[in-house]
């Protein structure tokens, strides 16, 4: 089976595959549940917060990875938008 190179344009226009919509959920939960853990306003002990610091780390990761996973079989997701540039814009200057 050959791969298709995809550019980050087909890559960020394809569908995510639900599972990885779901990992990428848990891991952003983990994530902030570390930065509350991690900056918490009250004396906790070092083995907590270095545990915050950790589900940080790996909540981060979990959600970057399966963010940029996509079903390669499917039909890119493309939007047309036209934006209409009013005189005083400032898209017009």
């Amino acid at each position: 089976m050959e791969m298709k190179r995809m550019s980050v344009l087909d890559r960020v226009t394809l569908p995510t595959p639900r599972f990885f919509r779901k990992v990428r959920t848990i891991g952003a939960a983990l994530a902030a549940v570390g930065g509350i853990i991690a900056t918490a306003p009250v004396a906790l002990p070092a083995v907590v917060v270095t545990i915050g610091g950790y589900l940080v780390l790996a909540g981060s990761v979990a959600a970057a990875v399966s963010s940029v996973a996509v079903d390669p079989e499917a039909e890119p997701v493309r939007v047309e938008t036209e934006r209409q540039v009013e005189p005083g814009d400032a898209a017009s200057l």
